[in-house]
């Protein structure tokens, strides 16, 4: 049967084939369980302790088969053995809360704190710390606010998250990728390029929350929390950090709605809200309403869906706005458009006495409408979007002013885990000259360092090249076609059904 929407807001999930092992994102999607650790349990070690995390299996096992259950008692699971689990998982290097407590002060007697933080958590004398904002440049060079949650506050919402991922990545749908267990860009990416070649895709809605994280409704989230969670000591805990506020040059500010980025709480409840606002009303819309192929795939805020008639994607766009409305949402008016995008987008524009197809970005890789070298066929081409590669290369300019004096070898040691580290993200087909440009960018950035260390110094370029090739690595290609490691992810079953 379809999904049917409540009065409150709630679209109930599908009915799923009786022999699913994976819950309704794997059976919506065709992919298989998330991987990672909602499907694993925890290897026993010094660190976790014997058994530790084990026992989610069954609440797992009662979320997977019953769709309707609502989970009374969770928070016992929430233990020591979780709670030092999750500060191990924990960087070291992590910025200090508003109590200025690291990683390395906590650990001085780990034991005894997480004991402790245990056993106020459990009598309800828990309280929350509001977190430090700060901000970090995006690649549009607009700033993005960051809250730092408090050590202690780290320590405890990972280890919830974990006890609710139990539960909630049985729920969320398959074509949800960000911030999920097991899941990466590139699944999302490979999942995106597979539906676009696969299916008849001809019109592409590249679509961005406004302002997402910071507008989620307090009240609309708590519902649809209720919806699986009637454990009221969990609920309360969350709502506790909602209510924390950050502080900011000394000044406490409520958070009258939405949640902190930064928090390690924050995707998992954007994710329930996602998916109750979204993601269920989505894969019910395109069910009952569309004349053709739809595709979905979504990244936190940032969302792309592909339409075989226009007239489907006019239509779902605009009854999208009506639905975001009723919720405290909106697109995002610049970065939301509708484009021709596909296998046959070229040929009809050019039909039509337009030009190329426009292109889109997802995901740092600017998608484009190609051609095979040999049979002139379409082919998607990913290659890296120009604005990420321009704020990496200005990044890479200021810390080498700052690294001036540093020896050669230390200077190349560093660029060289800059290079690979770029690689490892956008090596995929398509893309090695774009990998080589950001290559040779990142040699002229350390030559006009190394001409600068000395006034009456000139470096000449032959001698660059040398210590190009000796210390930076040569671009390649580190990823396979997305259509092949998709196929081998979902066992050849559909991308999008």
């Amino acid at each position: 049967m379809d999904g049917r929407e409540k009065s409150d807001g709630r679209v109930l999930p599908v009915k799923l084939p009786n022999n699913v092992q994976g819950g309704a994102a794997e059976a919506v999607e065709g992919r298989r369980p998330a991987k990672g650790n909602t499907a694993d349990e925890t290897r026993p070690g010094p660190s976790a302790g014997q058994g530790a995390l084990s026992e989610l299996g069954r609440v797992r096992r009662v979320a997977a088969t019953d769709t309707e259950a609502r989970f009374t008692a969770l928070l016992h699971h929430v233990d020591v053995d979780r709670l030092r689990a999750a500060y191990f998982a924990l960087s070291p290097k992590a910025s200090a809360g508003v109590d200025g407590v690291t990683w390395v002060d906590y650990g001085v007697d780990l034991e005894e704190n997480l004991r402790d933080l245990h056993a106020r958590v459990h009598r309800g004398a828990y309280r929350a710390r509001p977190s430090r904002r700060v901000y970090i440049p995006k690649p549009d060079g607009r700033q993005r606010s960051l809250g730092i949650a408090a050590l202690e506050d780290k320590i405890l919402q990972r280890a919830l998250v974990e006890v609710l991922n139990a539960i909630y990545e049985t729920d969320f749908l398959g074509f949800s990728y960000g911030f999920r267990p097991g899941r990466s860009p590139h699944h999302a990416l490979d999942a995106l390029a597979a539906g676009i070649v696969g299916k008849k895709v001809s019109w592409v809605l590249d679509a961005d929350f406004s302002d997402y994280f910071s507008s989620l409704d307090h009240q609309w989230l708590v519902k649809f929390l209720e919806h699986r969670i009637a454990d009221p000591r969990v609920l309360r805990l969350i709502q506790k950090w909602m209510a924390a506020g950050v502080i900011e040059k000394g000044s406490w500010t409520a958070f009258e709605e939405g949640v902190p980025q930064g928090a390690s709480v924050s995707p998992l409840l954007a994710n329930v809200y996602a998916h109750y606002v979204l993601d269920l009303w989505a894969h019910q819309w395109r069910t009952r309403h569309a004349r053709g192929d739809v595709i979905i795939v979504r990244w936190a805020d940032d969302f792309v869906v592909g339409f075989e008639h226009r007239e489907d994607a006019e239509r779902f766009w605009s009854e999208l706005r009506d639905r975001l409305a009723g919720f405290g949402l909106e697109l995002n008016a610049e970065k939301t458009r509708l484009i021709e995008f596909g296998r046959y987008a070229a040929r009809d524009r050019n039909a039509r006495g337009l030009g190329k197809p426009e292109t889109f970005q997802f995901l740092g890789f600017t998608h484009i409408c190609g051609k095979t070298r040999k049979s002139g066929r379409f082919k998607l081409r990913r290659i890296t979007d120009s604005k990420r590669v321009r704020a990496k290369l200005l990044a890479v300019k200021r810390e080498m002013a700052r690294r001036m004096h540093q020896p050669i070898p230390e200077q190349g040691r560093w660029l060289a885990r800059v290079l690979q580290g770029h690689y490892n993200y956008y090596a995929v087909p398509d893309n090695i000259e774009a990998l080589s440009a950001f290559r040779k960018g990142i040699i002229r950035h350390w030559l006009k360092t190394l001409r600068r260390r000395s006034q009456r110094h000139r470096l000449a370029w032959e001698r660059m090249r040398r210590l190009a090739d000796r210390w930076l690595p040569q671009p390649r290609i580190l990823h396979p076609w997305p259509e092949q490691r998709f196929a081998a992810s979902t066992q050849g079953r559909s991308p999008v059904r």
